[in-house]
């Protein structure tokens, strides 16, 4: 058992259709499983895309994604 907590945080280009058109690691968990799982799952993410003058815009956001293991 890995046994890996940590935050990883994405930086998702997200396009005018919602898609994350590009997601990149801008900062690791320090565990390369984790930080490869948040780029996948992130990839298939939909968002809601950003608005000029009532219109969709592509846009840039940063996402953490929180890895954390709770005894029970």
């Amino acid at each position: 058992m890995q046994h890996q907590e940590g935050v990883v945080l994405l930086r998702v280009q997200v396009g005018t259709d919602g898609s994350a058109a590009d997601v990149e690691l801008a900062r690791s968990s320090g565990y390369p499983l984790l930080d490869a799982a948040a780029l996948e799952a992130v990839r298939r993410w939909r968002f809601e895309p950003a608005e000029v003058g009532g219109f969709p815009v592509s846009s840039q956001v940063d996402v953490p994604v929180r890895f954390s293991l709770e005894d029970r």
